[in-house]
């Protein structure tokens, strides 16, 4: 799983690698000249992949066996994370989805998510960032997608940690870009992954329009990271749709907080 050379882009950690676009993601970062670290809970899967690619690519390829959702599992990887001078690359991908209306869900499942999909890449960025910014660089990409803007889709709760994805992502850049920390967030729309399977759902029930390969969907957002975007999403044709949304909420800033209520709440009192 190793090559004799470390190489010069550094090493890639990337979360939930197994399969889907965690893979891909190593696939192409790999051809890019990256080393790898390879987490996820399938241990087979990680180290048939990692055979793969250091065979191809021929760079290093370290496998950690994780689930992020086990507290001691999350701590090690957080420790790498925050004390490895090699890392140079975050890819924040672990996910998965609880799907269905909240009062159905199994509860147990929904906290599990959020521990998946909110504690754990909250804990591990902050690690890297440390890390990071302590070198003035490096790069951390959070895997969000577009339901963040669609609390209705899916389900609220799952919508509901991408959004956080998202708010997270803003929310770092701007503490870590001036000390030379790139945060990207990339939201993907429908990808053909397991995480349909995963929550009881078909891929194959939506229109063929709205479903992306995975292939397509990584090689637009590292595209997107090349050419310096903070928010990629891969289905937009029009950056200037994002750029009009962004315009007009942070022109909603000055009057969200003031010293005296909206007028129309007065009148009504």
């Amino acid at each position: 799983m190793t090559s004799n050379t470390s190489a010069a882009n550094g090493t890639a950690l990337i979360t939930g690698a197994s399969s889907g676009i965690g893979a891909v993601y190593a696939d192409r970062l790999a051809r890019r000249g990256y080393d790898l670290v390879l987490v996820a809970r399938d241990q087979q899967r990680l180290a048939a992949l990692a055979d793969k690619l250091a065979t191809e690519a021929g760079v290093k390829v370290e496998v950690l066996q994780a689930d992020l959702t086990v507290k001691a599992d999350l701590l090690r990887i957080e420790q790498r994370l925050r004390s490895d001078a090699s890392l140079s690359l975050l890819v924040n991908n672990a996910g998965n989805a609880v799907v269905g209306p909240l009062l159905t869900a199994d509860i147990d499942k929904v906290e599990a998510m959020l521990q998946l999909n909110v504690v754990a890449p909250t804990r591990l960025a902050a690690a890297a960032a440390a890390n990071f910014a302590a070198r003035k660089t490096g790069t951390i990409v959070n895997i969000a997608s577009v339901v963040a803007y669609a609390p209705g889709n899916v389900s609220g709760s799952y919508s509901a940690t991408k959004a956080f994805a998202l708010n997270f992502t803003q929310a770092m850049q701007e503490e870590f870009g001036p000390q030379g920390v790139r945060v990207q967030a990339v939201l993907p729309g429908a990808t053909r992954t397991e995480i349909w399977e995963r929550g009881g759902l078909s891929v194959d029930n939506l229109p063929a329009s709205m479903v992306m390969e995975v292939g397509e969907m990584v090689d637009a957002a590292l595209a997107g990271l090349d050419s310096g975007e903070a928010i990629t999403i891969p289905a937009l044709e029009s950056l200037a749709d994002w750029q009009a949304m962004e315009t007009a909420r942070k022109a909603l800033g000055p009057n969200l907080s003031t010293s005296r209520s909206a007028s129309r709440y007065r009148r009504a009192a």
